[in-house]
């Protein structure tokens, strides 16, 4: 039922509450909302008139685009299934919580609590991520052109076949992969990722066809956090860690880890699983491959916890 179809919903203007319903809606159904109470928030006509559906001229799931995006929370939260979602603007907090399956492209920012709890699924970001990304992430993919703020992958855990992956491509804030229960997390410490342009990630530049009209923006964003010039990380990376991995592109001052974890130098397998989501990362943002690893690959470092119970001597038992 979903196949060929691709919605457009224009959110200018629209309270968070009416677009997620629009948006289940959609994914539900695959037709425009039909809103039986146009006493709420919005009129009624005014609120299908934002829905535009039509067949796609290529195979493929069930495809949303949301457009004027400012803010609203919420998007995404809880959906299921087999499709994509494009989000042009910025989201606002807890896009994507307790998400499994779909794939979501955001060409702007996203803000806080990113991906919470979220089961599975992918998450692009063309920018910057704000603090408690990844937030309890149980599985699932979130690559991050640019930077992410504080407490980033915060509680994330894996379990069985499922295996949560944050890559960032520019830099930290404080507490990277605090309590951090499995998993993993890869920092690139890209330059045009951190404020100075997109220069060393390649041309990404969006190009979208709107209404028989393309336009073309390529988006500059600044550091969220300001960090040492040596790093690409704030302090305290890895507090509390008992699971998982963190690679960070670049040497890491023992000042700025937590006391939990050690720092060792990614063995032959590290370095195929580093590959395999790089190549991902480049693939998503445009960026060229072999440039991004050439000569790179061993400047990488490893963060892994010392014990997978850091604090079992604090207790009676």
């Amino acid at each position: 039922m979903h196949k060929n179809m691709e919605y457009e919903i224009d959110a200018k203007d629209m309270h968070y509450r009416i677009l997620n319903s629009a948006l289940k809606e959609i994914i539900k159904n695959a037709a425009p909302v039909k809103y039986a109470d146009a006493a709420k928030s919005q009129n009624l006509q005014a609120v299908n008139n934002k829905i535009y559906g039509q067949p796609q001229e290529k195979d493929g799931p069930l495809t949303i685009s949301l457009k004027n995006v400012i803010g609203q929370r919420y998007i995404g939260d809880g959906i299921k299934g087999n499709f994509k979602i494009k989000i042009y603007g910025v989201p606002g907090n807890d896009m994507a919580a307790f998400m499994d399956g779909p794939q979501i492209e955001v060409f702007g920012n996203a803000q806080d609590g990113l991906a919470n709890t979220m089961n599975s699924g992918k998450i692009i970001v063309h920018g910057s991520s704000g603090d408690i990304t990844g937030y309890s992430m149980r599985g699932g993919e979130i690559y991050i052109r640019d930077n992410v703020g504080w407490r980033s992958g915060i509680h994330m855990k894996s379990y069985l076949d499922k295996f949560p992956v944050i890559v960032i491509g520019g830099r930290a804030g404080n507490f990277l992969g605090e309590y951090m229960a499995g998993g993993l997390i890869i920092v690139l410490g890209q330059q045009g990722s951190a404020g100075s342009g997109p220069e060393d990630l390649g041309e990404d530049k969006n190009i979208e066809d709107t209404g028989g009209k393309k336009f073309e923006k390529t988006y500059y964003f600044e550091k969220f956090y300001s960090t040492s010039s040596s790093s690409v990380v704030g302090d305290f990376a890895g507090t509390g860690m008992h699971g998982g991995k963190i690679f960070i592109c670049g040497d890491v001052d023992e000042y700025k880890i937590g006391k939990e974890v050690k720092k060792a130098e990614p063995d032959k397998n590290d370095i195929e699983v580093l590959k395999q989501y790089i190549n991902n990362y480049c693939s998503f943002f445009k960026a060229d491959y072999e440039k991004m690893i050439s000569g790179r690959l061993k400047n990488f470092v490893k963060l892994s916890p010392h014990s997978h119970r850091p604090y079992g001597k604090l207790y009676a038992y």
